[in-house]
Order: C-alpha cells, then sequence, then structure tokens
C-alpha cells in the first residue's frame, strides 16, 4: 500500500476529539464497545463507527467483542515518520561537474546557504542556482525580492546586491522594482 494514503487515514484518525479519547480508554487496557460508550458517555452507535474507523486503519484490533490497541502498527507510524528521512535538494538540472561540487560544498542538504563564497566563480555558480527561484516574467518589489532570498540566507542585501551587480537581476534605481534578467 501507498505510504502516503496510510499516513493520510493515521492522521484522520486522529484528528477525532472523540477517536483520541477512545484511544486513551484503550491505552488503559481492552475493553468492550459498551464499557468504552460507558466511560466516555458516549452513545453507542457512535461508538461502533469510531471503532470501526480505528481498526479500518490499522490502530485498534478487535478481538472476541473487546478492543485493544495495536501497538506494533503505532510504533510502525512513528518509526515511519521519523527514521531519519529527510528532503534533500535535487538539482533540477544536470550542471557541470565543476559547479554541482560548488554547490555541494556551499549548500547544505535543504538548499539552504552553508556561507557566501568569496567573489569569483564560485559565487556566481551559487548565485545562478540562486536566481533559479525567480520568474523571467514576474516583476517583484524589495519585499518579495527580500522573501525568497531569505529561503537561501539571512543576508538577502547581499544577496541582492551581488544579483545585481553580477548581472543576474536588474531593478530601479529606488529600489522598487526587481526582475530577472534574460541572458
Amino acid at each position: 500500500m501507498d505510504e502516503q494514503p496510510e499516513l493520510l487515514s493515521f492522521v484522520k484518525a486522529l484528528a477525532s476529539a472523540d477517536r483520541l479519547r477512545i484511544i486513551g480508554v484503550l491505552v488503559r487496557g481492552k475493553a468492550s464497545q459498551a464499557d468504552i460508550a460507558e466511560q466516555l458517555h458516549l452513545p453507542v452507535r457512535d461508538v461502533f463507527n469510531h471503532l470501526s474507523f480505528l481498526v479500518h486503519v490499522g490502530l485498534i484490533i478487535e478481538s472476541n467483542g473487546t478492543y485493544d490497541l495495536d501497538e506494533k502498527a503505532i510504533e510502525s507510524y512513528a518509526r515511519g515518520q521519523f527514521e531519519g528521512k529527510r528532503p534533500t535538494f535535487v538539482s533540477k538540472e544536470s550542471k557541470p561537474d565543476d559547479a554541482r561540487k560548488v554547490l555541494r560544498n556551499f549548500l547544505n542538504a535543504d538548499g539552504t546557504l552553508k556561507q557566501l563564497p568569496p567573489q569569483g566563480n564560485k559565487l556566481l555558480i551559487v548565485l545562478n542556482f540562486i536566481v533559479d527561484a525567480f520568474a523571467f516574467d514576474a516583476d517583484y518589489n524589495e519585499k518579495e525580492v527580500n522573501t525568497i532570498l531569505r529561503r537561501f540566507h539571512i543576508d538577502t542585501a547581499a544577496l541582492r546586491r551581488y544579483l545585481v551587480d553580477n548581472g543576474l537581476m536588474a531593478r530601479e534605481s529606488d529600489g522598487t522594482r526587481y526582475w530577472r534578467v534574460k541572458k
């Protein structure tokens, strides 16, 4: 089964306050539908519907009219979410080996800058990577530019200046409008 629908069902199961209360009862031990309804002061029919959904999702198991948490399933969901999988930067286009090496050295796995490279080819490679966040046919005000650049580095003023000075972006002299330059 696809991992995302399973996770979505898991989240939906926990999105109901009544289902969370039912899970709270089952944390203390096995219980029947009638016991759960009595403890939570809920209609038996509502408890039945919630229990059916929790069984369907796989969070609880039913055996001879009693319900219990499926701790292995819960642990599996948790492990799947926290096993160290993190999104990493994957280049959209193939770059020469030197450019990939520079980007690997100056970018974190999530695409943020570790540090700004000194002037030169390395800086230009990093700036070309950053300018890809801007569309060619759009105008940006300074606040929008800063918002986009902050995704890469906290020093947005330096990045703006480098992008303009290196001819990758242009701006009005008063800084009210920025745009990406076509080369």
